[in-house]
């Protein structure tokens, strides 16, 4: 049917008192963006960040295996994982909360994902495979592989890594509670996600998830004191590890139903920190993801006892809500928290708005802030007006994933994609050879789809530099809670 026919006919019907069907969409049906594309996108982009013996079904080509001895530092098989961002190290940290928001995107949406459905879990796959083997050894995570310091000061392919795959580890004697807990959270998490379609794997994760809580929730302590020279500054934890408690323990009991982790959460929320005002959700802090996943038990479930997560929630979304004290937003109105990979923060909270919304929706109820009252759609509306200011409804007119429309960040913070392939260049790139790359302004000859770089600054600014990594860098954790939110838009629009 033509515009002009349904713009009419429709015309017609308002006219004649035409009383409409209310179907369950959200949003009119001509959107500005093609949602789908970029879910598909923003899955596929994982495949570039993927470390160890690449499938026979890799679609990202230019890339090749890497990493095939890792862990043989200290004779343990970590081979495998995501490279958290631009380099050629792997962060345990990242990469858990990374896994654990890929599964709450497939828990929440999934089912609106058809065909990526399929790529959705395989991405997850590649992060719950690799920390199975880093938990393999009970009361011990292995938390790193590569040295960051040494591994920064080269630029090469990581097909060409000729750093030290140091690898690092908590236990009992140097334990790191953060790391554990949000290592459970994404096995947790993830066994929801194969709990249909593959019951013997989501069996094994739930298992493994029990038994990495206890040793975090036994052996107290924060990773970045036990390990402090290799994760700091790069996943140094600032907000401690209560946040990963509260949330591995939401995680438990939503995989579990064991009464255990209810009580667990009902005698500890307090003390670990479940009424703080941190409205900044990502990968070191998760009380506002706690708050909201534990709103749910409330709200649709009817666990009046958590009563209180409804309140934590309805706080962290009147933060939000332009014109609130707490809430800043660029000029060309993107969520602003902070200048470095701000966009982070865009996705994860983009996330949070329309699951909560979801929660809210089931069970008929509104956000009250002050005397402002805050429906459902209206964070829906504030999510979509996020995902499409990242999709380039901006000042500048572009894309912040890249391979997304017609104008998207060139020069990508990110070495395999900055260098030429191991297709076109098969002969080894030392380490300090590829730097006349980093600081040249000849775009990156591998096309990283579906990446999202760090984003504008606070005045809409963004100079596509490739040594600007605050704002030209991508990383996984920017990208895994954007998957859920482009399968809600994609399905609300009529893409799916």
């Amino acid at each position: 049917m033509s515009l002009y026919l349904s713009f009419t006919t429709l015309f017609f019907l308002l006219s004649s008192g035409y009383a409409f069907p209310l179907q369950h969409r959200h949003h009119p049906h001509f959107a500005t963006h093609n949602y789908r594309d970029a879910l598909t996108k923003s899955i596929l982009f994982f495949e570039g960040q993927r470390s160890g013996k690449l499938p026979s079904n890799q679609r990202m080509s230019w890339r090749r295996d890497s990493g095939l001895s890792d862990g043989s530092a200290l004779h343990v098989d970590l081979v495998g994982g995501y490279y958290d961002a631009g380099d050629n190290v792997k962060f345990g940290f990242p990469m858990a909360f990374t896994t654990t928001m890929l599964s709450w995107s497939v828990i929440e949406f999934g089912g609106l994902m058809k065909g990526e459905l399929m790529n959705a879990r395989e991405a997850i796959r590649w992060g719950t495979d690799y920390l199975l083997k880093a938990t393999a050894h009970p009361n011990t995570i292995y938390v790193q592989v590569g040295d960051a310091k040494k591994d920064h000061a080269c630029w090469e392919r990581p097909e060409d890594m000729d750093t030290p795959r140091s690898v690092f580890k908590v236990d009992v004697n140097a334990p790191g509670s953060e790391v554990a807990a949000e290592t459970a959270a994404a096995l947790a998490a993830a066994s929801l996600v194969f709990r249909r379609s593959d019951p013997t794997y989501s069996n094994i994760l739930i298992r493994r998830a029990i038994r990495v809580f206890q040793f975090a929730d036994k052996h107290r302590g924060s990773y970045s004191n036990a390990l402090k020279p290799f994760v700091c500054p790069f996943y140094c934890s600032y907000s401690g590890y209560q946040d990963e408690l509260l949330w591995g323990a939401a995680w438990l009991h939503k995989a579990t139903k064991n009464p255990m982790y209810l009580n667990y959460i009902q005698v500890n929320g307090q003390i670990l920190g479940a009424a703080e005002y941190d409205n900044t959700f990502g990968w070191d802090n998760k009380h506002v993801g706690a708050r909201i996943l534990l709103s749910k038990e409330f709200l649709v479930q009817k666990v009046h006892t958590l009563h209180d997560y409804k309140g934590h929630s309805d706080n962290f979304v009147c933060s939000l809500i332009p014109g609130s004290s707490s809430a800043q937003y660029t000029p060309g109105g993107l969520l602003f928290k902070m200048s470095d990979s701000n966009m982070q923060y865009v996705t994860s909270t983009s996330f949070l708005l329309l699951t909560y919304a979801k929660y809210l929706t089931k069970s008929h109820t509104v956000v009250h802030c002050g005397g402002t009252i805050v429906t459902p759609k209206r964070l829906r509306n504030l999510a979509k007006k996020q995902v499409d200011y990242l999709l380039g409804d901006n000042p500048l007119k572009m894309s912040y994933m890249v391979g997304y429309g017609p104008r998207y960040p060139r020069r990508i913070h990110h070495r395999g994609s900055s260098l030429p392939s191991i297709g076109v260049h098969p002969g080894k790139i030392q380490c300090s050879a590829g730097f006349n790359v980093m600081n040249s302004q000849s775009p990156n000859p591998n096309i990283l789809v579906g990446a999202v770089v760090g984003g504008p600054d606070q005045h809409d600014r963004f100079p596509d530099e490739r040594s600007d990594y605050e704002q030209s860098e991508p990383a996984t954790y920017v990208n895994a809670p954007l998957v859920g939110t482009l399968a809600y838009l994609a399905h609300s629009f009529g893409q799916l």
